[in-house]
């Protein structure tokens, strides 16, 4: 006798039914139950099951009457955006900015401390303090704090440990299990060029782009690489390390253990070395306000470090072919006296085919880019959980 055909859980449909409606109203939201059940096919009983199921659990609103097309005006649904908040860190080698979003990744707060190169020790204490600053801002809401993201500048594994980070000089700090078990949140930890990368395509100038790179120029230089829309991490997630490129092949000692490493001759700490030598004493701010007033050295400053950003960039564009470069992080600051050399180096270096439609972009958050983007990793496994639930 021929065995039955399997027949599908009712758990598992009810669960699958639930996350395409929730996803719905997340993305197409204000909706009519009667326009899901449209969009989406299922009956309408059903529709009305599910999003009650969603409105006991505070994640969808009714917000009001619609427009009627004839009859009884229907009720719109929202997204509730309010039911939870995220926290974003960025991890700079001297500085820790904090957001807390709501779920749509709206910032509500943000702050911004100094950090001197402290031992690891310290540097881990003053990061706890950060995020319970931001947790104590946070609005009293039905699911609290939904997770923390941190972007950090090194490499870091599946299990949110730093492996190596030579300009924090942190090594093989268990990140996410320290955090996880004094916040008790879900903690995603990823280096930050790829939390830029992830806030750049949600938030910024990457929305909507298959193909783009994200060339994060700080202290050092990193980059997050999105093919087909997707990160993109490498066989065992260590991808994007491009600020460690020989661009000089007896160039100078890095940290890293190379010599002449892009992130030498292109970063901002390139940048203030060189200003250094030249009698241009200050941080990056000052240089741009040394720029916007005239000063020349200043204006040829920026100059050279576009003509070597811009060559590294190059080999990037050779490779990946990529629809966009976004140059984030610090250094956007200064994209004023950035883009034409970065331009000029990557069309006299690049092949014609792979520049054709290419386009260069500065970060329409700037320095906020991997902030964001860690506040989105959190947001981004709520939700996950979310859809799980039926």
């Amino acid at each position: 006798m021929a065995k039955p055909k399997p027949t599908g859980d009712q758990t598992m449909i009810k669960k699958i039914n639930t996350a395409i409606v929730f996803d719905s109203v997340l993305k197409g939201g204000p909706l009519s139950r009667a326009q899901i059940s449209e969009q989406t096919g299922l009956n309408k009983a059903t529709v009305s099951s599910l999003v009650m199921d969603l409105i006991e659990a505070q994640l969808v609103e009714e917000i009001g009457q619609g427009e009627s097309k004839g009859g009884r005006k229907p009720v719109m649904l929202l997204f509730n955006a309010q039911a939870g908040y995220a926290i974003g860190i960025d991890l700079g080698v001297n500085y820790i900015r904090g957001v807390l979003t709501d779920l749509r990744g709206n910032v509500i707060e943000e702050r911004q401390w100094s950090m001197k190169r402290p031992d690891m020790a310290s540097g881990l204490k003053q990061l706890t303090e950060c995020i319970e600053k931001l947790i104590a801002l946070a609005p009293a809401s039905p699911y609290g704090i939904v997770g923390i993201g941190i972007g950090v500048p090194g490499i870091v594994d599946d299990k949110g440990a730093i492996l190596f980070a030579p300009n924090l000089e942190w090594d093989r700090v268990e990140l996410q299990k320290l955090v996880e078990d004094k916040f008790n949140v879900p903690v995603t930890i990823d280096n930050e060029a790829n939390a830029g990368a992830q806030g750049e395509q949600k938030y910024g100038a990457g929305r909507g782009i298959s193909h783009q790179i994200y060339v994060s120029v700080g202290i050092g230089i990193g980059t997050g690489i999105i093919l087909n829309k997707e990160l993109y991490k490498g066989a065992s997630g260590f991808s994007g390390e491009l600020g460690h490129l020989s661009i000089e092949y007896n160039g100078k000692p890095c940290r890293c253990g190379n010599r002449g490493c892009w992130e030498l001759y292109a970063s901002e700490n390139a940048l203030l070395d060189r200003a250094s030598e030249i009698g241009l004493e200050g941080e990056l701010d000052s240089l741009v306000a040394a720029a916007e007033a005239g000063d020349q050295r200043a204006i040829e400053l920026f100059h050279s470090i576009g003509s070597y950003l811009g060559a590294g960039i190059a080999n990037i564009v050779n490779v990946f072919n990529p629809d966009v470069v976004i140059i984030g992080n610090r250094i956007s600051r200064a994209s004023r006296w950035l883009e034409a050399a970065v331009q000029e180096a990557v069309d006299q270096r690049t092949l014609s085919y792979h520049r054709e439609r290419m386009r260069i972009l500065f970060a329409e958050l700037q320095d906020r880019s991997a902030v964001r983007g860690a506040a989105y990793y959190a947001i981004n496994t709520f939700l996950g959980k979310v859809r799980n639930v039926g």
